[in-house]
């Protein structure tokens, strides 16, 4: 087996697909870093754990997934118009001039995503650009997050920032609420918290952290809107893409509730939480007959 192939772990009952990432050698043997094709998870096994499977191939739960993205991505895009923009016609009542549909037009939420793992971001942006979403991507290691993330949002200005890549909990471990239990929380709060010192506002810059099994409660209390992982659990590499979403087309004028920012998750409540945000989808009327 070689850096780059595709496999699965037989003691794991081949659940997740993973491609090799890296190769060690220890007192035990070759170690290899594995990485999830789909969820935000990178691991070591031993050699005689792996079964290398086809690039083509697909998991129970990686099928899962795929089913859950395209179900997703299809209902956004079907009830976008009339769920996120509103009626098709309205009267204004103060010069009672029918908007009709065409003659509107509008601007969805700015999205800096920033993300530790450059394979992840590209997909995450593929799917930005699926949905119409105007967003900007930036690969930073998470420990490097925290120092770089105000320069990069004076620079891009956003309405929403997403700050992920990979997090996991460390071996041994009985305080879930310490920082010092995970391997990339604190630099998520750093910031965060960084973030809210330059913008304290949770309506003016919308805030998404965290990654697989992140400290869910310290990154909501250092000012994020949106965090990971509520039941410590695997996160899917698009939930980040999905919440986006949902915040960057609803209306100003909405108080988001957090229960229908989760609703096209892959991983639910238990993979991501958060409070009420406000929407930052702006309508403009009339549209020009230049656009």
């Amino acid at each position: 087996m070689q850096i780059g192939d595709t496999v699965v772990r037989k003691s794991y009952g081949k659940d997740i697909t993973f491609r090799i990432i890296d190769i060690t050698e220890n007192e035990k043997g070759k170690q290899y870093v594995i990485k999830g094709l789909n969820l935000r998870l990178i691991a070591d096994s031993p050699e005689d754990d792996l079964e290398p499977v086809r690039e083509s191939y697909n998991s129970e739960k990686d099928e899962i997934f795929n089913k859950r993205v395209n179900k997703a991505i299809k209902k956004i895009i079907a009830t976008r118009d009339d769920g996120y923009r509103g009626e098709a016609v309205r009267m204004s009542k103060s010069s009672k001039i029918t908007q009709s549909k065409e003659l509107t037009f509008g601007r969805p939420g700015r999205i800096l995503h920033v993300d530790g793992d450059a394979e992840y971001l590209d997909t995450c942006l593929k799917v930005y650009k699926q949905l119409n979403m105007d967003a900007v991507g930036r690969v930073v290691l998470e420990k490097d997050q925290p120092a770089q993330i105000v320069s990069m949002v004076k620079e891009v200005k956003p309405d929403i920032v997403v700050l992920t890549g990979h997090d996991a909990i460390l071996k041994k471990i009985e305080d879930y609420s310490s920082l010092d239990s995970y391997k990339n929380s604190k630099y998520y709060v750093e910031a965060v918290k960084a973030l809210r010192e330059y913008e304290s506002s949770y309506d003016e810059l919308v805030i998404f952290a965290g990654a697989c099994q992140s400290c869910y409660e310290k990154i909501l209390d250092s000012g994020a809107n949106f965090a990971s992982s509520p039941n410590r659990v695997l996160i899917h590499c698009l939930d980040p893409v999905f919440v986006c979403e949902k915040i960057a087309y609803t209306n100003i004028e909405k108080i988001v509730q957090i229960q229908d920012v989760l609703e096209n998750t892959i991983t639910g409540i238990k993979g991501i939480g958060g409070l009420q945000t406000r929407g930052k989808y702006r309508e403009g009327y009339p549209k020009s007959p230049y656009a």
